[in-house]
């Protein structure tokens, strides 16, 4: 058994300010309970006790395959480092998000993607690992090898993209143009010619997305939108049976998406750097108006903590809520009902985590029981076991 004491522990429902929590095995047995000369303590010197962070969205997977336009990694080689950084980050349940988009370049090409998406549901690392595939409905190839990782039963979430110029993330041509020649060293004819062809697979897109909505449907797995812009396009997703709305454009329409019951995303670098880098609207103004439920990573997973750690800062926001927004909202909207909270029962996945001159770092991570990282032993922690840390 470990017990983690002298820790500022965030429940589901207050905070406990020199609380104590204790693990057996995979599950937390006890909270503010008492030691037994079987219990290992580590004393968390004040700091944060959380639960582990969940993020149902970030892309940085595939940086870590494909650095640069030319360059592509072996995938073990690539997983385990974002493996490796997402436990350094806290997330104990990380969502890598995975572009089927067959017209652009790099991973987010479908037979590299495919692979991706095979490597990381199969890889066993410290954290547990996930995949979110991203359906670029413009693609007209992406079809059939969705549905063949959907009856593989190796997608745990899928999303559906629109990246067609003139609507979501990109409100005109020259934006997209821009994103395409900065992200892929492409000419401006040859990402003119990329949108040209979104605009083309967009006119037969919906018999896809019914078709891949259905089958993950059938299967029990999550389906979000992608950039909404208008409560419209929420009505939509809704109709096909999506439960998130990620990363809603405008205020109005993640008003329309919280409203429907949508769980809304939006990313933690937002609330990092004060702002969207595409324009939307900040992440906070949704936070302090009620309408976000998650945050994300998106495409920086130390982020999500950092954001967590700044949030009562910015507003009247409690370490409680602000907490909610990685953990147990996430965990709910993915339906994983055994984690996001520090409640007797549940899956040990904890983080021990400091807020010093406005960084957040994390200390120790654990998963399912497992010390899988240890970063700075308090004097009362030098003699963990050896074999509980990675």
């Amino acid at each position: 058994m470990i017990r983690f004491v002298n820790a500022r522990v965030i429940l589901p429902d207050r905070e406990l300010a020199q609380g104590s929590v204790t693990v057996d095995e995979d599950r937390i047995i006890a909270v503010d309970g008492t030691g037994s000369a079987y219990c290992q303590d580590i004393d968390c010197g004040g700091h944060w006790l959380l639960p582990g962070l969940i993020d149902l969205h970030c892309d940085a997977v595939e940086k870590e395959v494909a650095p640069r336009p030319s360059v592509l990694f072996p995938l073990p080689f690539a997983i385990t480092q974002s493996d490796r950084k997402n436990a350094l980050a806290g997330i104990t349940t990380p969502f890598h998000a995975i572009s089927f988009a067959n017209d652009e370049l790099g991973i987010r090409n479908n037979t590299t993607a495919a692979h991706a998406a095979r490597a990381i549901h199969h890889h066993r690392g410290l954290v547990d690992n996930r995949v979110h595939c991203r359906y670029e409905i413009t693609d007209t190839e992406g079809l059939e090898p969705l549905l063949a990782l959907i009856n593989e039963g190796a997608m745990d979430l899928l999303s559906f993209m629109d990246h067609t110029p003139g609507q979501g993330q990109f409100k005109s041509l020259d934006a997209y143009e821009r994103y395409m020649m900065g992200a892929y060293k492409v000419s401006r004819d040859e990402a003119r010619a990329a949108a040209q062809a979104k605009s083309v697979g967009a006119a037969d897109a919906l018999p896809r997305v019914e078709a891949l909505a259905a089958a993950a449907r059938n299967k029990g797995i999550p389906l979000a939108s992608h950039d909404d812009d208008t409560p419209e396009r929420v009505r939509t997703m809704q109709t096909l049976g999506g439960v998130m709305s990620e990363f809603p454009i405008n205020l109005a329409t993640a008003q329309a998406a919280h409203a429907a019951g949508l769980m809304t995303i939006l990313g933690s670098p937002n609330v990092v750097r004060g702002g969207s880098q595409s324009g939307s609207m900040r992440a906070l103004d949704a936070i302090l108006d009620g309408c976000c439920d998650c945050l994300c990573a998106d495409y920086h997973p130390a982020t999500l903590l950092q954001a967590v750690m700044m949030l009562p800062q910015l507003g009247d926001i409690s370490a409680v809520q602000a907490a909610a927004l990685a953990t147990v909202n996430p965990a709910r909207a993915a339906g994983l009902s055994d984690r996001g909270e520090i409640t007797v029962g549940k899956r040990a996945d904890l983080i021990l985590a400091r807020f010093a001159d406005g960084v957040a770092t994390t200390q120790s991570t654990m998963v399912a029981g497992r010390l899988v990282l240890h970063a700075h032993a308090h004097p009362a922690a030098q003699s963990v076991p050896a074999c509980a840390t990675a």
